[in-house]
């Protein structure tokens, strides 16, 4: 079966197993740059850019409006990796949060997760793989969760891509076609495997830079709470977000604010900590520890 007659078929199911490489057939559209340009943002870039990349990359092949990226634990609360958008509501942000907040364990995507470990638990031998899952706005029941999701950004259908980290923790990248786009078709669905494998492994490699990153940072804005007690929750968010290297704009999606308040908070985060600006910022970050 080729893929294209293999995806046809999937066009009438939830959620699938990618196949092995080896028993793909699609033919890559040449994209090389694109994909240069991919690697070159993984583990240097925001999580934004990497999600801006993969909708650049596959969007040339693809018609699609937004790509979220997050990161699952069990049915812990997941976190919101990077996020990507062609200009439609300008609400992803707050969409995004949402969606990890309240809405996560209604999405269908729970039940492909639970699918994949049972696959794992009879074979101890068997090596995770990549799963797609496929939900448009007919198939959510929830009305306030149909609404902030598919209705208000006006998406057709996602398609997600999800695979088993080795720390038990899921990756799972999402791709949205807009209401102009249409649902995916046979031959959307077979370009989206062929570059799936691609899209995985930098998301993987991304997400270990990023784990790393998170918990060096994390022992900094500890001791760096324990010195400055009158620091809010919110004001280390800030000082994480600057550490990182977010700009105000970038700061502002993040943390679904507008960019007066993003420059706000970090004037007063700045004026608790007695720095002026990031450079000082970071040197204070870098101080060592009082003994």
């Amino acid at each position: 079966m080729n893929a294209v007659n293999q995806s046809a078929n999937q066009v009438q199911a939830s959620h699938w197993m990618l196949l092995p490489a080896a028993a793909q057939t699609a033919v890559l559209p040449v994209a090389l740059a694109d994909v240069t340009a991919l690697m070159e943002k993984v583990g240097r870039s925001s999580s934004d850019g990497v999600a801006e990349q993969i909708l650049h990359l596959l969007g040339h092949q693809v018609p699609l409006a937004q790509c979220t990226i997050f990161s699952f634990q069990g049915m812990a609360r997941p976190r919101v990796m990077g996020m990507g958008d062609r200009a439609r509501t300008g609400a992803l942000p707050m969409i995004s949060q949402d969606y990890s907040e309240r809405f996560y364990p209604l999405d269908g995507s729970q039940q492909v997760m639970k699918a994949e470990l049972a696959r794992l638990a009879k074979d101890p031998h068997a090596k995770p793989r990549v799963w797609l899952h496929r939900q448009g706005p007919g198939d959510v029941q929830h009305p306030e969760y149909r609404q902030i999701c598919y209705e208000l950004p006006r998406i057709a259908e996602r398609l997600s891509l999800l695979c088993l980290q080795e720390n038990a923790r899921w990756l799972s990248v999402n791709l949205y076609r807009g209401e102009e786009h249409g649902v995916f078709d046979a031959g959307a669905i077979a370009l989206i495997e062929a570059f799936a494998p691609l899209v995985m492994q930098a998301m993987r490699l991304h997400y270990a830079g990023q784990t790393l990153q998170d918990d060096l940072v994390g022992l900094v804005l500890a001791r760096l709470s324990k010195r400055f007690e009158q620091l809010t929750p919110r004001d280390l968010d800030v000082v994480r977000a600057l550490a990182q290297g977010l700009d105000a704009d970038a700061l502002a999606q993040c943390l679904g604010i507008t960019v007066s308040s993003a420059r706000t908070y970090i004037k007063r985060v700045c004026a608790k900590l007695g720095v002026q600006g990031q450079r000082e910022l970071f040197a204070l970050l870098m101080e060592p520890a009082e003994v």
